[in-house]
């Protein structure tokens, strides 16, 4: 029999090849972005690039808030009836999975398309901007995706997922090249954006129902007759904390530009959108990192693994996580102008000191998924929901305040706050729920 050492070690390199697989596409997709990022910021300039990014920020906002994401649960039960071998349960809670998260979509589209009259003139949107808002909107469709998401992970096909982070901005970069070629605008940006999206979600969408119908077979489509409660115990408190918990979690991510752009204007948060798009190389993986360790930490918890296995599992994982993001924040410290310059162009430049600071920010912050997951594995999501509503409490009041005193460089302070106290809290928490296994 294994060790727990090396049951453990085995979990970190699954988790880790988990992680490499999505990477290799997100890897794609990075270089890729890149190249439409290049194109956008240098053909619309700062205030137009600014409100693009605002526009979409806003949808995506609405869409955090309102959206009723399932993977966690898939995941977490899924696990349970993938260990019993019942592909009527599996069937029946993706069936319901994807109803309710589907349903949520759909009211987030509703959301974006009655809120964007109001908020648009407060954020510097051009006419034709606030005009073409209500169906930007549909771009909430490129989230609404998570059912399949969260079953290609309980198969191990991260290899998929990874593919699938190319699509966005393979259509980026199409309608980028075409918007330029033709001499169109903005509105055609947002064209583009809007494609993208909807492909995200039907790529995703087909895979998952592919792999799921192969493996289901005419269980999925017919399913023996069950109430998905009774067989996942808790589903809807669980359901309703982790979509909190991810709701809270991401929302300064998404809402401070917004407040950029409401506070300083449109050309301020084209200058923060390009100083936050350097943090992509740490936020990405560790987002991923977090979703790959959750479908790892799932099958401990279901095997009736040990407290010690879990803390040696999540501390390796925050370790080998922090120590990877080290060279890239000494690279973006030491060659802030030169990076900002070969990102959005020489017009960008007033974005170099703020980026250092929030790819600091977001290395402390990488310590948060692997407990995060940590958490959620052991049925606790709420208490890590209440973590990141306790520093999302404190510190996003202050940001207006923050941006009004230091000007843009506010951002970057209130990031740093924020990461700081939601780290330590859930280094707290998943060590104390850790404790209550076996």
């Amino acid at each position: 029999m294994s060790t727990p050492a090396t049951s453990a070690d085995g979990r970190i390199r699954r988790i880790f090849k988990g992680l490499g697989l999505v990477l290799g596409g997100k890897a794609g997709a990075g270089l890729l972005s890149l190249v439409y990022l290049l194109l956008a910021t240098r053909y619309l300039g700062p205030t137009e690039y600014g409100v693009l990014v605002l526009v979409h920020a806003y949808v995506t906002t609405v869409c955090g808030i309102v959206e009723f994401p399932s993977w966690q649960a898939i995941l977490r039960y899924g696990a349970e009836a993938d260990r019993d071998g019942t592909p009527h349960r599996m069937a029946r809670l993706l069936r319901f999975g994807a109803c309710v998260e589907l349903i949520g979509g759909a009211l987030a589209i509703l959301a974006a398309m009655a809120l964007a009259p109001l908020v648009g003139p407060h954020l510097g949107w051009s006419a034709k901007a606030q005009a073409f808002a209500p169906y930007y909107a549909f771009a909430v469709l490129g989230s609404i995706r998570s059912t399949p998401s969260g079953y290609l992970q309980l198969i191990g096909r991260f290899d998929l997922i990874g593919l699938h982070n190319l699509v966005q901005p393979l259509v980026r970069i199409g309608g980028a090249v075409l918007v330029i070629a033709c001499g169109w605008g903005l509105k055609s940006f947002l064209v583009a954006w809007l494609l993208a999206a909807v492909a995200e979600f039907s790529v995703l969408w087909g895979m998952g129902l592919w792999f799921a119908s192969r493996r289901l077979g005419a269980s999925l489509w017919r399913p023996q007759v069950g109430e998905v409660r009774r067989d996942n115990p808790g589903i809807w408190r669980f359901l309703i904390a982790s979509n909190l918990d991810v709701t809270l979690r991401d929302l300064t991510g998404r809402i401070a530009p917004l407040i950029v752009g409401w506070v300083l204007g449109p050309a301020s948060a084209g200058l923060f959108a390009v100083a936050q798009r350097a943090t992509v190389i740490i936020a990405q993986p560790a987002q991923i990192l977090g979703n790959t360790a959750y479908a790892e930490l799932t099958h401990i918890v279901a095997e009736g693994g040990s407290a010690g296995q879990m803390r040696q599992t999540v501390g390796k994982v925050a370790g080998i996580s922090l120590l990877a993001a080290v060279p890239v924040v000494l690279v973006v410290t030491f060659f802030p102008h030169f990076i900002v310059n070969l990102l959005a162009g020489p017009a960008f430049a007033a974005a170099a000191t703020v980026m250092i600071v929030l790819v600091a920010a977001r290395a402390i912050a990488l310590v948060g998924p692997p407990c995060s997951a940590a958490i959620a594995s052991l049925g606790h999501p709420e208490q890590s929901m209440a973590a990141n509503l306790f520093a999302s409490l404190v510190f996003l009041p202050v940001l207006p305040w923050l941006l009004h005193r230091f000007d843009l460089m506010g951002a970057g302070f209130q990031a740093v706050g924020q990461a700081v106290v939601s780290s330590l809290i859930l280094i707290v928490l998943a060590w104390r729920g850790s404790g209550r296994l076996a």
